[in-house]
């Protein structure tokens, strides 16, 4: 079985109900960070991020080629960070080229780099004006 942040919080809860019964007591926070110890990171905010990305779908990890539209400009690009619950993943995507995310002649805003919240099928739920995610996107 693949241990997940909610697993490792529930085991953190038995530690410190088992360490109450025993006469110590801890924090919630101190059996955290000792579930933490125990599965070898270095602290809580380390093995929740570790845990995240593990418990990643495999076809949308950290170093996955991406394809879509972002704000109804075309894009390709790397996910370069990820993190959140399957339906409501939050990417950091870095372009293969910069996109030009505003559609007017007089000005433009160029983005390097663009950072969502995506569903199981790569949809953002926010919308733009005209009613279209903000952001789709799709595994090479």
């Amino acid at each position: 079985m693949t241990l997940t942040v909610d697993a490792a919080k529930a085991q953190a809860k038995a530690l410190r109900s088992a360490l109450a019964a025993q006469g110590t007591q801890v924090s919630h926070s101190q059996a955290l960070e000792l579930v933490a110890r125990q599965q070898g990171a270095r602290d809580w905010n380390t093995l929740a991020a570790r845990l995240g990305q593990r418990n990643a779908p495999p076809e949308l990890a950290l170093g996955s080629r991406v394809r879509g539209t972002y704000l109804g400009q075309a894009f390709a690009g790397e996910i370069v960070g990820i993190s959140g619950p399957e339906g409501a993943r939050q990417v950091d995507i870095k372009l293969d080229a910069p996109v030009d995310t505003v559609t007017f002649d007089s000005f433009s805003n160029w983005r390097h780099r663009i950072r969502g919240t995506v569903d199981a099928q790569g949809v953002s739920p926010r919308k733009t004006s005209n009613g279209q995610p903000q952001l789709v996107m799709r595994v090479e």
